[in-house]
């Protein structure tokens, strides 16, 4: 790409508006636009402010301009938009041990042992990423089994869905959790035998039992978690993110980067219940910031766990469980509590919902208090993954929003066939269906459950297969949406749920010109072809943020 600077250019000469700075031409763009038709565009003019002026197809005539961007027939498409992440957590992955990925339970002890030795010096280990269905054991680790490796230094490891959390003896006892620990409400110690000591896996809030006695990051750490991770989701081409679960000093990192030219992503905060939602916000949402950068929205609840642990609150026993039907995190009475609490003060609510006794409580929970809060609220519920098909249709009252992960439907399918069985699967990862009753479709990828990856998103949404092609046909294949709603989920249905709608998600005049250069056509390649896609160049407000060519690894 070149840029050149012309001098001498008299702005009256421009046929753009006198705002008018650069032109981005000589590309192949796509977009949607105020219709929420596809235009193909091959030019934009963006102003001073950093917004579009004017979308230019073949034939227009060229304004002069102070800045020229020649894209040299590149692909161009709006910045994307992860509906459901986890902003600080993907830059702390990076920073500490990465389990994802391992495929047995000796190859993570493996890795376990060779990063303790290698960090010596920490107080703590700390990582992420395990996943024990990916292991032929397809059981939970044990704390003997770390203290095999590692006896001495406390270890803490997050399960891959961050709803399970593994610890050595070490880093029980530091903890106090013992024989005599009783589970938490919304929470389970698994144990050695019933009543008997932990066995080393804690499962959803007994997380806390552990995780309030490892040492919290220096603002130092935060800082340098959150650079990494701006460049990790524009890598992926991900221009803005919701972060969901916000916590007080995750909102001052961000306010940090804001306030030192640091914040170059755009961030939607959903504060992690309702004393973070008071701390940040006070009496109701923030003002947007840093030219549409950051704002806090509402507040992020939980209903139940995740599937993979057994958390997920079904209606009916777990098919490989027949004891267990998961953990309600969030009772009706305190969820509805909760969520009146924000609605009050007009803050947004979204709620974690995975079972399907989950989506029904919230559901319920939303006609219930939809009558009293009334006007445009954009109800959200989170993942939505398991929906008895009875309560499908609930979703298109009230304006819900369904924020739904399409690659948690391919990484999960063959975990969700032994969790459910076949009776329960028809309304599984339902988005063709939800999406049918009205209800609003934003996709994310639960990242760092999930690389925040939204070519592979698109894929899976349109194709309901997994990276190897499997299943031929596609998973429960009546799910399918179609390219053009996969790519509105990522760009116009983020900026809707976000109530962002105007301010970015499109290349149409008046928004801000966030954009992408790719290497193929969003539009056209094969499914295959689309998780490919590799990210050039990322703008946001029409300025270059992120080069591949001289982008560094993440950590180095």
């Amino acid at each position: 790409m070149r840029a050149y600077f012309l001098i001498g250019v008299a702005l009256a000469a421009l046929s753009a508006p006198s705002t008018a700075d650069t032109l981005v031409d000589h590309i192949d763009g796509v977009t949607l636009d105020a219709s929420n038709a596809v235009d193909h565009f091959d030019g934009l003019v963006i102003g001073d402010d950093g917004r579009v002026v004017r979308v230019l197809h073949r034939g227009d005539k060229r304004p002069a301009v102070k800045f020229l961007i020649d894209g040299n027939g590149t692909y161009v498409m709006p910045g994307l938009i992860d509906s459901h992440a986890h902003v600080m957590e993907v830059g702390f992955g990076a920073m500490t041990l990465d389990l994802t990925g391992t495929r047995s339970l000796a190859e993570a002890l493996a890795k376990i042992g060779a990063y303790a030795k290698a960090h010596a010096d920490r107080p703590w280990i700390l990582g992420r990423g395990w996943n024990q269905e990916l292991w032929p054991e397809k059981r939970f680790p044990t704390a003997a089994e770390l203290d095999a490796v590692v006896p001495n230094q406390p270890i803490w490891l997050d399960r891959v869905d961050g709803h399970a959390g593994w610890a050595n003896s070490r880093a029980l006892a530091i903890a106090g959790v013992t024989a005599a620990t009783k589970d938490p409400a919304g929470g389970k110690i698994e144990r050695t035998l019933p009543g008997g000591k932990p066995a080393g896996v804690l499962v959803d809030n007994a997380k806390e039992l552990v995780a309030k006695v490892v040492p919290p990051p220096r603002p130092e750490d935060r800082d340098y978690a959150f650079a990494l991770a701006q460049d990790i989701f524009f890598s992926r081409g991900v221009t803005a993110s919701t972060d969901m679960g916000t916590s007080i000093e995750d909102w001052q990192t961000f306010r940090r980067a804001g306030d030192t030219g640091r914040l170059r992503m755009r961030v939607i905060v959903y504060a992690s219940g309702v004393d973070n939602m008071v701390l940040i916000g006070g009496t109701g949402p923030t003002p947007w910031l840093y030219d549409d950068r950051l704002r806090m929205n509402g507040v992020k609840l939980y209903a139940d766990g995740a599937l993979g642990s057994r958390g997920a609150s079904l209606k009916l026993p777990y098919s490989d469980a027949p004891g267990a039907k998961g953990l309600r995190i969030t009772g009706d009475t305190a969820l509805k509590n909760m969520m009146s609490r924000a609605a009050l003060d007009h803050f947004q609510v979204a709620v974690h919902a995975i079972g399907d006794e989950a989506n029904a409580a919230v559901l319920g929970a939303i006609e219930d208090l939809a009558p009293t809060y009334g006007g445009d609220r954009r109800w959200r519920i989170e993942h939505a993954q398991i929906v008895n098909p009875a309560d499908i249709p609930r979703f298109g009252r009230n304006g819900i929003i369904a924020s739904m992960q399409p690659v948690h439907q391919t990484s999960d399918r063959l975990m969700a066939e032994k969790r459910l069985g076949p009776d329960r699967l028809k309304g599984a990862y339902a988005w063709k269906s939800i999406q049918a009753t009205g209800a609003r479709l934003a996709f994310g990828s639960d990242a760092p459950v999930e690389l925040s990856d939204p070519f592979a998103g698109m894929a899976a949404a349109i194709s309901r297969q997994g990276p190897d092609g499997e299943p031929q046909g596609g998973w429960q294949s009546q799910e399918r949406v179609t390219r053009e709603e996969a790519f509105a989920a990522y760009t116009v249905g983020g900026a809707y749920a976000a109530f962002a709608e105007g301010r970015f998600g499109r290349l149409v005049p008046g928004e801000r010109a966030d954009f992408i250069m790719v290497d193929r056509d969003p539009l056209l390649s094969s499914p295959a072809d689309l998780a490919l896609t590799k990210v050039s160049k990322v703008y946001v407000g029409g300025v270059q943020v992120w080069d591949a060519a001289s982008a560094k690894k993440p950590g180095s």
